[in-house]
């Protein structure tokens, strides 16, 4: 039988991302959403790549580190290389994780084919896989902690919904039922056991990356030092834009920003294009804000996080 190609799903991606982002364009005030980008000063683009940087040398240490706990090597300079190439992956390719499918695949390959090295592949696989785990897990509460302050400060208005909601309690069963059924397939075709052990070596992986107080501190520490360098790119191009004048302006900003954050791991577009401007022009309005702003920032974003991936791209270049 022959293989499909990728291709369509490809093309798919860029095209709902180019229709979301026609689409954002269309309702926004085009005029002061350039003049907003072309405020920000050279030397402002200068310091969030800088920034950058940074991040990028944060996340290597992260996946280092957690590869280490796993028994698997990764020198610190095959680090900071393979993550400026998966970064630039991430920005060209449908998705947001095929740059990090690569990594891991890339970096499981050193691991040869016999039995003990299959294991070591697979503990490779796992410091991605962690390691990219260990940021959503420090991102999600700390954007419930804005989305509760926001509420609590009154910066959302909220209305009562015209009409109550209310389910049979028929339906509460529908989750159960269909992991149920899931659970029956898996077994029919003889995949549960496999199935069982692989979820058995996942959570002994997860548990030495991340289990301990040493292990739990690093990761926490770690992650939230890489969330910091991501809001303060955000923040950086709010005060170039002039849109972080005081103090209570730069929180709004810098909370919202990690909503934008938020809706970026939604991977059904290219790098979070379309989706982050998206979600910037509901969220700024939301608050009584222009949504020109919100798609600015997130347009700058977008175009900022592209260019740092670069290096990525001579990477690749040299090993073609």
């Amino acid at each position: 039988m022959m293989r499909q190609r990728p291709w369509p799903k490809l093309l798919l991606r860029w095209a709902a991302t180019l229709i979301i982002l026609v689409l954002v364009l269309r309702f926004v005030d085009l005029s002061g959403l350039i003049a907003r980008l072309r405020s920000i000063s050279p030397s402002l683009i200068a310091l969030a790549l800088a920034v950058s940087v940074l991040q990028v040398v944060l996340s290597a240490w992260r996946w280092r580190y957690t590869a280490g706990r796993l028994g698997v090597s990764v020198p610190m300079n095959f680090a900071v290389r393979e993550y400026y190439l998966a970064t630039f992956l991430n920005q060209v390719l449908p998705g947001g994780v095929m740059g990090d499918v690569n990594r891991a695949w890339r970096h499981s390959r050193a691991h040869g084919q016999g039995t003990v090295e299959r294991s070591g592949q697979l503990s490779a696989v796992h410091a991605v896989v962690l390691e990219r785990l260990s940021g959503q897990l420090v991102l999600f509460p700390v954007v419930l902690l804005a989305v509760v302050v926001l509420w609590s400060v009154g910066a959302f208005s909220s209305q009562p919904l015209p009409i109550s909601i209310s389910l049979n309690p028929a339906y509460w069963l529908l989750p159960p039922l269909l992991v149920g059924i899931g659970i029956w397939l898996l077994w029919v075709s003889g995949r549960l056991a496999s199935l069982r052990r692989y979820l058995g070596r996942l959570g002994a992986d997860l548990k030495r990356a991340f289990a301990g107080w040493r292990n739990g501190s690093v990761q926490l520490f770690t992650s939230l030092a890489v969330l910091g360098t991501y809001l303060t790119v955000f923040v950086l191009l709010a005060f170039g834009m002039g849109l972080a004048a005081d103090a209570s302006s730069l929180f709004l900003t810098a909370a919202l920003c990690l909503l934008l954050l938020l809706a970026m791991v939604v991977p059904i577009t290219v790098s979070g294009w379309g989706v982050r401007e998206g979600a910037a022009a509901l969220l700024w309005p939301a608050v009584g804000l222009p949504a020109e702003q919100g798609v600015a920032i997130s347009i700058g974003y977008g175009a900022l996080i592209f260019l740092a991936s670069w290096p990525g791209a001579l990477v690749l270049l040299k090993r073609a």
